[in-house]
């Protein structure tokens, strides 16, 4: 998620274990060692521009290196402290606020390398947002009592709080699923993969995107007391002789395509005017295809050089309306899938 939600939330299990006369210590302390793990965000290559794609999220955010990133945050922060707490104490708050970095990008659909490095796969449990405000502001006001009042029973509530909304967020998530294959039952197609990811900053507008035959199908569910759908657009899944025939086989483009099909979870389209290969998950309309990164492929580049990274992330007010419309239900169905 983003810097402030890790922070705040690994501030708010830091500070269960303090007593008043450190719980802001503690809470600084687990706030950093919250926005430790991404500092993969340093590893990139001016001449491999998708080599941040592999890293981030990778040894940093794994189970495994829990105990190691901890250490090196408590042996940081000890000298600043040592006079009020011992090293013991310190470790112990930077463990806390650590382990929740990478199980809570675990949460969001951009996915996570939790068991590196036994495995590669990208974990995504597809229950919040990247930025969702609604997740983020309640926990970082219960954390900032607690630090103003001593009073560690607000990080307690501020847990309580987290711990509700990811929940909140599965069962979203399965509400919404079920809407998501009734849909594509409804048009006669068999969904052979299918993801939902809910839209930016909320867990009632979601986005579907499921493969059938060679295409993508991308639809907006809106899950309240009942399920709705915003019907949207598809595209043909990437396909080499399709798309892109005369691309070499042994060119470093087709290998970058490849470490991006990893990143994306093979769901990739095609963009022809632009020749771009895009990741299909992401767009800031939940039921449009409109990209928002991907790989240009320039036929004219030598065999040993990079397709270029590509990234559009800008939403006009037009584009604003209409997802406030779509999350109001103004833009969807109005017949109900379930009630």
């Amino acid at each position: 998620m983003d810097p402030l939600s890790q922070g705040t939330v690994g501030a708010a299990f830091a500070q269960s274990t303090a007593n008043k006369n450190n719980i802001l210590k503690i809470g600084i302390i687990g706030f950093l060692a919250g926005l430790a793990p991404d500092l993969d965000i340093l590893i990139q290559s001016s001449n491999d521009p998708i080599l941040f794609l592999e890293f981030h999220r990778q040894f940093t955010h794994s189970l495994f290196f829990i105990p190691f990133g901890s250490l090196i945050v408590a042996l940081l922060a000890f000298p600043l402290v040592r006079s009020s707490m011992n090293l013991k104490t310190v470790y112990l708050a930077s463990f806390l606020g650590y382990a929740t970095h990478g199980l809570l990008d675990a949460c969001t659909s951009y996915g996570t390398q939790l068991f590196w490095p036994f495995s590669n796969e990208r974990v995504t449990w597809n229950n919040i947002s990247i930025v969702d405000p609604l997740f983020t502001v309640p926990t970082l006001i219960l954390v900032g009592i607690a630090m103003k009042t001593r009073k560690r029973i607000f990080s307690f509530f501020a847990i309580g709080w987290i711990t509700f909304y990811l929940s909140l967020g599965f069962v979203q998530y399965e509400r919404s699923l079920s809407a998501a294959i009734e849909l594509a039952n409804s048009r006669g197609h068999n969904a052979e993969r299918l993801t939902l990811k809910p839209s930016f900053g909320n867990l009632i507008l979601w986005k579907s995107i499921y493969q059938h035959e060679e295409n993508f199908y991308v639809d907006a569910i809106r899950t309240t007391q009942s399920s709705t759908w915003c019907l949207g657009e598809s595209i043909r899944a990437f396909d080499y002789q399709y798309h892109l025939p005369d691309l070499d086989k042994e060119s470093q483009q087709k290998k970058d395509i490849e470490r991006f099909r990893w990143f994306s979870q093979d769901y990739l389209g095609y963009d022809k005017e632009k020749n771009i290969v895009t990741d299909v998950r992401y767009s800031m309309i939940p039921n449009q295809i409109a990209p928002m990164w991907g790989l240009i492929i320039d036929g004219q580049r030598g065999i040993n050089e990079h397709a270029s990274w590509w990234t559009s992330r800008s939403l006009d007010e037009s584009q604003l309306d209409l997802f406030k419309d779509m999350l109001k239900g103004k833009k969807c169905g109005n017949s109900s899938l379930f009630e």
